[in-house]
């Protein structure tokens, strides 16, 4: 069981019931059928939440679209629809409503968020109806909203679909060239279809001049599948055609033999880099303090560390992220904090990352008194705890069932205005699925009702809040 001296503040009996029946704290706290609105000067956490209470959509309607309620502008429409981006349904009736707004138009970038949000929950009946009103209000599609469509195709494994879509760009209006094409293989090799942005770029690389990019994208995507073989006959075809490698093109080798394990051929790969004067940056020393780390060797981690320091190159907010890393997984999380503190003596500013490599680490070591205390630290740094934050602390609270504490967490989360995403209720629902405690169940169907409410589906979800259900009448 975790070592917590200073728990979350324990709730009165039946407080979370009252929250999900009530006025959950993760939404606007208003009545659901007469939300009331904001002044016009609120900020985009608090028109999210309005937008995630009101079950009503006529109310809704009305309240976003009253004249002078609101200062809608393209940056508060874009960054209420990323406070809603765990919840498409949600997110897209909101972009839908001010759509119709006569004091308002939406932009392109928020239609790019929109054709996300609706490529995401495969909507695509309404992401080419978007398509085709950016068209028709000459706002687009350009390149980037491409971008986004092919990459979710290909991430919903329909890759042949992507590739066509590429191919009839320029029905769309939007012509392809060398960047499209490389954002292409780019997607195609991150999401480990590599053999088929090889086989693309052998027919298509005349049309479109392959370039160093285009080469250095492919190498990487051998290499995410450890196949530095071929990364290398990429790299030798490159030369052999006239173009120079690029530092980027020897760090994506060098992290490759890492991720490959092979920590030997890496390091030789790393003097030869040396003898041939390469300019060498914080990346190349971040590949291999964090590359030594993982393989478990921490006293030759921290040694290259140091050695990067005297070299006079400085280290990155990602180097320390990856040497903290290390520390917490493969030495100790008191040897991690103690690089946390150096990073403030030198005048760094952690980011989410940092936080969240340390808080998993005290959670680990069973300290979640010390991660709680972490989290508190997180806004003196001007860094706000995440989703990903939250569901840390959940997980080990659940995990060590400590499911009350769990929910204590989740009551923070809501009060500070991050809305919680599929995860976060998966994480909850499954655990009062284990403990099986007749008051589970209301909590858990109040959480179920609420990822319903809020647009966010996921059949393993409702089967275990079904078993859930039957156990306990049962």
């Amino acid at each position: 069981m975790p070592k917590n001296t200073t728990r979350p503040a324990k709730p009165p009996a039946g407080h979370h019931f009252k929250n999900l029946v009530a006025a959950p704290h993760f939404v606007y706290s208003s009545p659901q059928n007469s939300p009331t609105p904001p002044p016009p000067g609120v900020d985009a956490a608090v028109i999210a939440n309005l937008v995630l209470t009101s079950a009503n959509s006529k109310t809704l309607t009305e309240t976003l679209l009253k004249p002078r309620r609101f200062r809608w502008s393209t940056d508060l429409v874009d960054k209420t629809l990323k406070r809603l981006w765990n919840h498409g349904p949600k997110a897209l009736q909101f972009f839908k409503i001010l759509d119709h707004s006569s004091h308002y138009s939406h932009s392109s970038s928020s239609f790019d968020l929109a054709v996300d949000i609706a490529a995401r929950l495969r909507d695509y009946k309404t992401l080419w109806t978007l398509v085709d009103r950016m068209r028709s209000r000459r706002l687009g599609p350009n390149p980037k909203t491409f971008a986004i469509i092919l990459e979710r195709y290909v991430s919903a494994g329909k890759p042949d679909r992507a590739v066509k879509i590429f191919l009839s760009m320029h029905e769309q209006g939007c012509p392809q060239d060398l960047i499209c094409f490389n954002t292409l293989l780019d997607i195609l090799c991150k999401s480990k279809r590599i053999e088929k942005a090889h086989n693309l770029f052998k027919i298509f690389r005349g049309r479109f001049r392959a370039d160093v990019v285009s080469y250095n994208i492919l190498a990487n995507g051998w290499c995410l599948i450890r196949r530095t073989s071929k990364a290398l006959e990429l790299l030798k075809e490159m030369v052999e055609r006239g173009l120079s490698p690029t530092l980027t093109t020897y760090n994506i080798m060098l992290k490759g033999y890492f991720r490959s394990g092979q920590i030997r051929e890496a390091w030789e790969f790393f003097l030869e880099m040396r003898k041939r004067k390469c300019e060498l940056d914080v990346i190349t020393y971040t590949t291999i303090v964090h590359g030594f780390g993982i393989a478990g060797e921490v006293s030759r981690a921290r040694r290259v560390f140091n050695e990067m320091v005297e070299e006079g190159i400085l280290p990155s907010v990602a180097t320390y992220n990856a040497l903290i890393q290390v520390l917490c997984k493969k030495d100790s999380v008191e040897s991690a904090i103690s690089v946390f503190a150096e990073m403030g003596r030198k005048g760094y500013v952690p980011n989410s990352v940092t936080y969240n490599l340390l808080i998993r680490g005290l959670c680990h070591a069973g300290e979640m008194d010390r991660a709680m205390e972490f989290m508190g630290k997180m806004k003196e740094d001007e860094c706000e705890p995440n989703v990903q934050t939250y569901n840390l602390l959940i997980r080990y609270y659940c995990d060590a069932g400590e499911i009350d504490d769990g929910l204590g967490v989740f009551d923070k989360m809501n009060c500070e205005h991050c809305l919680p995403n599929l995860d976060t209720y998966n994480i909850l629902i499954t655990s009062m699925f284990v403990r099986k405690k007749p008051e589970d169940l209301i909590v858990a169907g109040k959480l179920a009702d609420a990822v319903v409410f809020l647009g966010t589906s996921d059949c393993n979800l409702h089967l275990t809040c079904i078993l859930l259900r039957s156990r306990i009448k049962g």
